[in-house]
């Protein structure tokens, strides 16, 4: 960790350092901090464990970044955010380090969100149930903890029936829109669909951010399929119709299987 550190700084220094080390901000690494992340996630989704010990490397790396920028500025250095986590973790874990008692991990959840609830509030900070859901998560995932959030509140459906109604309705405006032309509104309206699926996922046990993954795993493995089809036979989708195109796609769920 110590070397690591030394590492950073040295790309950091402004007299011999990697000129673009130097000139990046929060805001420029931000972005590469977030898709360090995903490739973390999609290691794991891959069961590569040696690429997630790289793409940890990786992550760990981004967080080491900023704390040499923050200790730059004055304002923290790497050992405080170490410090700061560890404080966290004794506090938000009293049935571990002190003599609160959980009976599961549905009811640890519980006791975490009003952990960082009653922190919010002390800190003088939104007191609101939506405070802390981050701007910067995928839309699809923020929805999803959005509508826990609500839940926890005791604002929600009464059912998978009931949701499945809403989302419904929300398809037929979605439908009407179209129908009149109006692209902009359509749009919106699908947003509403979105924002009701996700709700959905939540009712049926499910997580929706995790069911478009699996989703778009099996639509990539089945468009593979019917490439390396076309490339054998020496077509291309062009060259299709669109029956031929349904055959095409629905030999190539066969072929897939999942």
């Amino acid at each position: 960790m110590d070397r690591l550190i030394e590492i950073m700084a040295r790309l950091r220094d402004p007299e011999g350092g990697c000129p673009w080390d130097v000139e990046q901000d929060f805001a420029s690494i931000a972005p590469y901090t977030i898709e360090e992340a995903y490739e973390v996630a999609d290691a794991i989704e891959r069961k590569d464990l040696a690429a997630l010990r790289d793409e940890l490397g990786d992550l760990l790396l981004q967080v080491v970044f900023h704390a040499r920028m923050a200790e730059e500025e004055g304002h923290f250095s790497f050992p405080d955010v170490v410090e700061s986590i560890c404080d966290k973790l004794v506090r938000r874990h009293p049935h571990v380090f002190g003599e609160a008692v959980v009976g599961d991990a549905a009811e640890q959840t519980r006791a975490w969100e009003e952990h960082k609830a009653r922190e919010r509030e002390d800190a003088g900070g939104d007191a609101s149930a939506m405070a802390g859901v981050t701007l910067a998560l995928p839309a699809l995932l923020r929805a999803a903890k959005l509508q826990r959030r609500a839940a926890r509140a005791g604002f929600d459906w009464q059912g998978v029936d009931d949701v499945r109604s809403k989302l419904h309705e929300e398809v037929a405006e979605v439908d009407a829109e179209v129908e009149a032309g109006d692209r902009e509104r359509a749009i919106a309206e699908l947003g509403d669909v979105l924002f009701v699926a996700a709700n959905l996922a939540r009712e049926l046990g499910g997580d929706p951010e995790e069911a478009l993954r699996a989703t778009n795993a099996r639509f990539e493995r089945r468009f593979r399929a019917m490439e390396g089809e076309l490339a054998r036979e020496g077509r291309g989708f062009a060259d299709l119709d669109p029956g031929q195109q349904r055959e095409l796609w629905t030999r190539a769920k066969r072929v897939t299987a999942s």
